[in-house]
């Protein structure tokens, strides 16, 4: 149903070093990449980031605002999830939640939550949190989702 998502960022270079990391983890590959954008394809569907012109930068992006809270992204099983955690954790995450991890959003739902992200070797304060989760866990089955929530898209 959904051929791909357009998303505008506020500094395309983290982006890319985020993305690159967790698509990497996710199975994803780099489908289209210029000056100004880069687009990683998953199957047949495909995201893509484009930095922002400085004239739209403000107000930054915040989940909360009216728009876009998060993304889902498919993985194997609970397992995927604690290693993306432990991965993310040591790569410099912010967990949201931790005292509950992984039931955070309640029993059905295996969840890492993440309320931002900052690249260690670059401090202009450009965050960007992700969440994983199962929605809903379903035993029979043991889907699992990932959900990345762009905080103020500058990642």
């Amino acid at each position: 149903m959904i051929h791909h998502i357009e998303l505008y960022v506020s500094n395309l270079a983290q982006t890319k070093q985020f993305y690159d990391f967790l698509f990497a983890e996710l199975g994803a590959v780099v489908y289209q990449q210029w000056p100004n954008g880069i687009s990683y394809q998953f199957e047949k569907e495909y995201i893509v980031f484009v930095q922002v012109e400085a004239a739209y930068k403000q107000p930054p992006y915040h989940r909360k605002h009216i728009g876009l809270n998060h993304l889902a992204f498919q993985v194997a099983d609970q397992q995927q999830v604690d290693h993306l955690r432990k991965k993310l954790l040591t790569r410099g995450v912010s967990e949201l939640y931790a005292d509950a991890y992984p039931f955070a959003g309640g029993s059905n739902h295996y969840a890492f939550y993440v309320v931002r992200y900052k690249l260690l070797d670059n401090d202009d304060g450009a965050f960007s949190p992700a969440l994983f989760y199962q929605h809903p866990l379903d035993h029979s089955k043991n889907k699992l989702f990932h959900c990345v929530l762009p905080q103020d898209l500058s990642i």
